[in-house]
């Protein structure tokens, strides 16, 4: 896949963030689970488990000098789900080591409204940040991984999960997937490693929303155009 193929076909990145995220966002950039729990100095065995292990609930950072930050729940996730698919000999610890690594964004307004109405975040409000695809690509493509799946669950089709799943933007198959697949179901996610520091610099807009409801336009670059929303 060419970049130009990557931007023409998805113009627009969504990610979900806990309610109130934005403004630590804005500040302090766009942090993975490693990322974020280097910056609150977790380490040891504590580290160990929250990178290694499934989060059955949210967990909260607090480190003098910094906003309050949270670990977010990985509650569509089933151990059970990964020892099916296995590649590579890559075991559960090993994929939650993956995931927590990296930066997660959505490449479909579909999948991002699918997630904020799901049973697990239909109840809570959340942030939602519409990001220019073209700026963080020219920005982060040496970190880039393209993801054919929905790598943080396994509720529904786990599909294969190893270490060659996600793809550099000129590797992954795009033109042979498309023969079969509609775009929303080609490229899932676009992931960056460890973060996006500069994540303000690619944000369009940011939003409130409970279940598919825009409750607030929390802010909104002079750019953007009517259609950059979830």
């Amino acid at each position: 896949m060419t970049e130009e193929e990557l931007v023409r076909n998805y113009p627009r990145l969504w990610h979900m963030a806990r309610d109130g995220a934005w403004p630590a966002i804005r500040d302090h950039g766009l942090m993975s689970s490693a990322a974020l729990l280097d910056a609150y100095g977790v380490a040891g065995n504590e580290r160990t488990t929250l990178i290694t292990e499934r989060r059955r609930g949210s967990v909260p950072l607090v480190r003098p000098g910094l906003p309050g930050a949270v670990l977010r729940d990985q509650r569509p996730m089933r151990d059970s789900g990964l020892e099916r698919s296995p590649k590579d000999g890559l075991k559960p610890a090993d994929w939650y080591e993956l995931l927590n690594s990296r930066s997660f964004f959505w490449l479909s307004r579909t999948r991002v409204l699918g997630l904020l109405s799901a049973k697990a975040y239909r109840r809570e409000p959340h942030t939602v940040l519409t990001l220019d695809t073209k700026s963080i690509v020219s920005a982060h493509r040496a970190r880039i991984w393209l993801s054919p799946l929905n790598s943080g669950s396994t509720l529904f089709s786990a599909g294969p999960h190893g270490r060659d799943t996600s793809a550099r933007i000129p590797d992954f198959p795009f033109e042979a997937r498309a023969a079969t697949r509609r775009p929303a179901e080609n490229v899932v996610e676009l992931l960056v490693e460890h973060s996006v520091p500069d994540v303000r610099d690619h944000v369009l807009a940011v939003h409130r929303v409970f279940d598919q409801k825009i409750l607030k336009e929390v802010w909104c670059d002079p750019l953007a155009g009517d259609d950059d929303r979830p």
